[in-house]
């Protein structure tokens, strides 16, 4: 499906700044809808004469009256009656808010229709077809009132050019939507209006009288035990409602979104300043309650710290057994013994190379790339005791990033590997002796290959009926717990060995 950039780019001619000015709109237009209790189709008059619609949303608080998808459509096109064409040019035109005068039934719907025009730079640049259902014939409620005349608010500011703001960077703070919370503050600071949940989510924080007449910052004072937070809140309000008296909009460098820490409640807040011909009509402050959300992120920190721990303890008792291992070794005589146990240290060593990787990783994931480069950087320096050939041992691509439960066993196939390729693939005294890791990955699959240039596979060798511990291993790792295959083949350039792994990402 064409994005709106997409749609932009084909149909119109719009300037960069006139299409990022579209963008914020959309990012922001849920609020207009939820407020209005209505579907809003965007609209652009196209470069061949025709107006197509770019973007469409729905309200979470009412019904829809636009079930079909009108995204693409064009005026023309008989699949777009239901978008209000001709009130839609009609404020391309003006560049004024225009409304029909009577309610047309459409379906199951009795709906009113409005174009509200989007003007950037001075210019009208798309129109904004609202429908609603207006067949429910009781007089709206204090709630539904303050939300509608919160949206025409918002129109005109559309209209002027004003909204959305170009806010400063808020990344990471979700946004609070009108039924988490509605609060309709005056020009001078005092509310005028709150929505049943916005008073439930300031009344946990810890306020308990209404909030009607209430100036928001000193409520606000009342409730946060961090006094700089308070100032930031007070002024974010401040400025959103225009209590200096000048009518100026926030500074794009100003934060209209925060998160409060009360003594029994977080909250997130946004601030939607309103604004009028120059004039400050108040503001929208939009509260919701994230306690027990921000609740269980600490429990999960905590879980994930504790995890890490774990790890770091494992990683630190596996140290100490390769290091009683050491010594056991140093006090032997028997150099098969002293043999033995030294590849038992190595085993042990690249087991706590891994959970020495998960204690200082945010989740259960592990980079393959640090740890086969500190495998390789433990093994660059490796002779081969009977000729003292230098092996060098390096990596060639990337393998990525696996989960704990697949990187623990590859990570101990690789050093079997490696290992096995130093102590029998090259000849005493071999110049240039190389072991070069690699890998190729897809979303599915991960091949990795490890190629020494040495002396090559004794003939007759079956890697299924080897008595090598070491490859006995690495075909249990690979079969069982990685679920892959393992090959043991004559390099491609016909000089040494290639091990091959294959195992599928789960």
């Amino acid at each position: 499906m064409a994005t709106l950039t997409d749609l932009l780019a084909e149909h119109t001619t719009l300037s960069a700044p006139a299409a990022e000015h579209l963008q914020r709109l959309v990012a922001e237009w849920q609020l207009l809808a939820d407020l209005s209790f209505a579907d809003y189709l965007l609209a652009v008059p196209g470069t061949s004469g025709a107006i197509v619609y770019v973007a469409q949303v729905r309200p979470n608080t009412a019904s829809t009256v636009f079930p079909r998808d009108e995204v693409g459509h064009r005026v023309d096109q008989p699949a777009s009656v239901q978008g209000a064409n001709p009130l839609m040019a009609a404020a391309l035109r003006s560049g004024v808010i225009e409304r029909e005068g009577i309610a047309s039934r459409f379906g199951n719907f009795l709906i009113e229709r409005v174009a509200v025009p989007v003007s950037f730079d001075g210019q009208v640049i798309a129109v904004l077809g609202r429908a609603g259902d207006a067949s429910d014939p009781r007089p709206p409620s204090p709630l539904e009132s303050a939300y509608r005349d919160a949206s025409e608010a918002l129109c005109r500011m559309v209209v002027e050019g004003t909204f959305p703001l170009d806010e400063a960077n808020t990344l990471g703070l979700s946004t609070p939507r009108a039924g988490d919370g509605f609060i309709r503050i005056a020009a001078g600071g005092a509310v005028s209006f709150a929505s049943p949940n916005a008073l439930s989510a300031v009344h946990r924080m810890g306020w308990t009288t209404d909030l009607g007449g209430s100036q928001v910052a000193e409520v606000l004072a009342a409730l946060l035990t961090d006094p700089f937070e308070s100032a930031d809140a007070g002024a974010m309000i401040a400025a959103a409602a225009g209590t200096t008296g000048d009518g100026a909009l926030p500074p794009p460098d100003m934060a209209l979104r925060m998160e409060l820490d009360a003594r029994r409640a977080t909250v997130l807040l946004r601030t939607v300043p309103l604004r009028s011909a120059g004039q400050s009509r108040g503001a929208i402050l939009l509260i919701r309650d994230v306690t027990e959300v921000r609740r269980r992120d600490l429990a999960l920190i905590s879980k994930d710290a504790t995890i890490r721990e774990i790890h770091h303890r494992v990683k630190n008792n596996l140290q100490s057994v390769s290091a009683l291992l050491r010594l056991q070794a140093r006090r032997s005589g028997n150099a098969d013994t002293i043999a033995a146990l030294n590849e038992a240290v190595r085993r042990v060593s690249s087991i706590a190379l891994v959970h020495e990787m998960l204690s200082g990783s945010v989740d259960e994931e592990v980079d393959l790339d640090a740890v086969v480069d500190r495998l390789a950087s433990s093994l660059v320096d490796v002779w081969l005791p009977d000729g003292g050939t230098r092996v060098t041992v390096r990596r060639d691509s990337r393998l990525g990033v696996l989960p704990a439960d697949l990187a623990m066993p590859l990570v101990m196939v690789l050093t079997e590997v490696i290992q096995n390729s130093i102590e029998h693939g090259f000849t005493p005294g071999q110049e240039g002796a190389e072991i070069v890791i690699g890998a190729q990955r897809d979303v599915r699959d991960l091949r990795v290959t490890v190629t020494d240039n040495g002396q090559g596979l004794p003939a007759g060798f079956d890697l299924s009926t080897s008595n090598h511990l070491g490859l006995q291993i690495v075909n249990t790792l690979v079969s069982n717990d990685l679920d892959g295959t393992i090959a043991l083949v004559e390099a491609p350039s016909g000089v040494g060995t290639l091990a091959q792994v294959d195992i599928p990402l789960r």
